[in-house]
């Protein structure tokens, strides 16, 4: 299976809401019919240190092509603006 890379553009917000666990993911190239493929795939991030925190692709978010992808574990706010890996 291909990796794919995307990068984190923020957690999932609300009016009142902050959802620490659910973060969107820009993949380039991809529109809404081609990222519905990616739902159900593994996500990776790395930290600097070399830490894994994983996660699963849950759905589409918008009609651009953004993905929606809940980690086990809230990522640190540093995770925005990083790449992440999609497998």
């Amino acid at each position: 299976m291909v990796e794919i890379i995307g990068a984190i553009k923020n957690c999932m917000l609300g009016s009142r809401t902050q959802k620490p666990k659910q973060y969107i993911v820009n993949v380039e190239g991809y529109g809404k019919v081609k990222a519905s493929s990616l739902i159900g795939r593994k996500a990776v991030w790395t930290t600097s240190s070399g830490k894994d925190i994983t996660g699963k692709v849950a759905g589409v978010h918008g009609d651009k092509g953004a993905l929606r992808v809940i980690f086990t574990k809230g990522l640190p706010g540093q995770a925005i603006g990083t790449s992440i890996k999609i497998k």
